[in-house]
């Protein structure tokens, strides 16, 4: 990905150093129990989803083609 000039971003763990190394931008989490890190690493990525929705124009409450694949009875 970075071949072609794109920019990475990852979510990981203060502790991981690693991470750093092959990422542009690093969202760095609590040092936590494995158990729970998917759990409080979900926040940071619908709120970057969400921004990241907003600025490209889209209407995040309306999603285009929701209705094809969700029914309500």
């Amino acid at each position: 990905v970075k071949a072609r000039g794109a920019v990475v971003m990852a979510i990981a763990k203060e502790s991981n150093r690693e991470v750093e190394k092959v990422a542009d931008i690093v969202v760095k989490l609590p040092d936590i129990d494995s158990i729970i890190a998917p759990i409080v690493a979900v926040t940071p990525m619908q709120l970057f989803a969400y921004y990241m929705a907003v600025e490209k124009g889209c209407d995040v409450d309306k999603p285009r083609n929701l209705a094809k694949s969700v029914t309500v009875e």
